[in-house]
């Protein structure tokens, strides 16, 4: 079993990279991106898959481009921390060139979600490095004050303890359960299923959320990790945010609840959705790799 590895907080004025590890920025997102750094006191060091005009089609840049950016900024001692700007798509395609003897060699933090959960899961499960479930420049430059909140302590502290969820969760399975906390944007998880990059719930707290995507696509990407083993494997199962995904057809259509019942529930193992996380605000920071305690009872989220 790899060593969890928890890299040092940042601090005012730390150089943190900026990189884009999947689709592109828009030119008129790259300044108040910056303004939203520097405002929390942090120096933005913006590599070149940040800027249009490097762009390859719906990509930031090119694989080789991207990849090559995160081997270099993390073999780089003066870089304090990788924050990746925005998701999108195409993170995925970056892991047969990351250099991670590089990654494990020099843990920094790293933030972002959605896409980035394909880089997550991997810094997670090949390097053993707690990776951070935030908020992303370009896209939450403006945020409420829970949301950042929760940022500044990933950023600058620890998430340790109990994560006070700023709406009401619901319980799915009764029961307790502690393990890794793994997991993030659904379709990610999904793609990964028969790489040498897939995620292994095994013993582990499964964070689930997406944006998007009609009610049947949930239900064959959930079907997909059934049918892998992950909800029979896992201890514990977390539901995140369901942003802007209707059913195809409402007059017939099985309800997001329904779904999870179907697919989630008969592994028997503790499951709560509601938790204020994934493409919605206010949003809660989740540190992925770290440990945690789930409560479906009670309905708490406790990082150890």
């Amino acid at each position: 079993m790899i060593s969890l590895i928890e890299a040092a907080p940042l601090f005012p004025g730390a150089r943190v990279a900026l990189t884009a590890p999947a689709s592109a920025v828009p030119d008129q997102w790259l300044q108040p991106a910056l303004d939203f750094v520097r405002a929390l006191d942090l120096e933005p060091v913006v590599y070149p898959s940040c800027y249009f005009a490097n762009r390859h089609g719906y990509l930031a840049a090119s694989d080789i481009q991207r990849a090559s950016e995160l081997n270099e900024v993390f073999a780089d001692s003066a870089i304090d921390g990788v924050w990746c700007i925005r998701g999108g798509y195409g993170a995925h395609r970056l892991l047969p060139l990351l250099d991670l003897d590089v990654v494990r060699a020099h843990p920094k933090r790293f933030f972002g979600y959605s896409d980035i959960t394909a880089l997550h899961t991997v810094f997670n499960q090949a390097c053993g490095l707690v990776t951070y479930h935030t908020v992303m420049p370009s896209t939450e430059s403006g945020v409420d004050g829970f949301t950042l909140d929760q940022l500044k302590r990933a950023l600058f502290h620890s998430l340790a303890g109990p994560l006070d969820n700023p709406q009401p969760m619901t319980t799915l399975v009764p029961g307790r359960a502690s393990g890794i906390l793994c997991g993030g944007n659904l379709s990610l998880l999904a793609a990964s299923l028969g790489t040498p990059w897939e995620i292994d719930t095994r013993g582990k707290l499964l964070f689930l959320e997406d944006i998007g995507e009609k009610t049947y696509r949930i239900d064959a990407m959930l079907t997909q990790l059934r049918n892998a083993g992950k909800f029979s494997d896992c201890a514990g199962v977390i539901l995140g945010a369901w942003t802007d995904c209707p059913p195809e057809y409402p007059e017939k259509t099985l309800e997001l609840p329904e779904i999870f019942a179907d697919l989630i529930v008969p592994a028997g193992r503790p499951a709560v959705m509601g938790l204020a996380c994934g493409h919605t605000l206010p949003t809660l920071s989740l540190p992925l790799g770290a440990r945690a305690e789930l409560d479906a009872d009670r309905l708490t989220l406790n990082v150890l």
